[in-house]
């Protein structure tokens, strides 16, 4: 599968939203080749670096498909970095993506699709849209986040390759919605390759099936 990078996105400074405080997810479109390290996009902020940033996290990614489909639902315009994204992707899953499959990204950047995004009450302020958490979830159209393997520069236009795809076919959306079957919950909590944040949230599902 090949898709195209449309956008680099980053925030060269946090934006304050009422009842949050400051935030790094008003991102916007960087011209020419961007910079990406280990950390994740050059020069992006990051303020909650709990949830976000990190080896696993470096990286987040939308689809320019889903993104189109919310701007017509909402009847506004989500520009570049809206969704707080790194990476605005055409012609590629993304929320459908196997998780552990990897881009290449261009000549350098080769990068792993890790994990989902999870809406917080950070992107509904920043929405400003009803029940945006729960609309958002539902729609499961998350995006992904990704982990750097090599480093180097990024350029809109840029094509990415899917190479690596794991057999095993589970999604990010399947992961978040917890439509895994035992066998595949199992794998990614015993498969070193799905250590942190995949092999809790695959234990958390098979802990809340245990209790039922």
């Amino acid at each position: 599968m090949t898709g195209r990078v449309l956008a680099v996105c980053a925030a060269d400074r946090p934006v304050h939203l009422d009842r949050i405080g400051d935030s790094g997810i008003g991102k916007t479109e960087i011209p020419g080749s961007v910079r990406v390290t280990a950390e994740g996009i050059d020069g992006d902020t990051i303020v909650d670096t709990k949830h976000h940033g990190g080896r696993d996290q470096a990286v987040y990614a939308y689809s320019d498909a889903e993104a189109r489909r919310w701007a017509d639902e909402l009847g506004r315009s989500l520009p570049y970095g809206w969704f707080g994204e790194n990476l605005r992707v055409d012609g590629i899953d993304v929320t459908d993506a196997v998780i552990g499959e990897h881009w290449h990204i261009g000549d350098e950047v080769h990068l792993e699709v890790t994990y989902f995004r999870t809406p917080c009450k950070t992107f509904s302020v920043w929405a400003e849209e009803p029940r945006w958490i729960p609309r958002f979830f539902d729609r499961a159209d998350v995006g992904a986040y990704l982990r750097v393997h090599r480093e180097g520069t990024i350029t809109a236009g840029d094509p990415i390759t899917v190479s690596d795809r794991p057999d095993h076919g589970i999604t990010v959306r399947a992961l978040l919605t917890g439509d895994v079957d035992d066998d595949g919950l199992e794998l990614l909590v015993t498969d070193p390759r799905y250590d942190g944040k995949v092999a809790r949230e695959a234990r958390k599902i098979a802990n809340r099936r245990a209790r039922t």
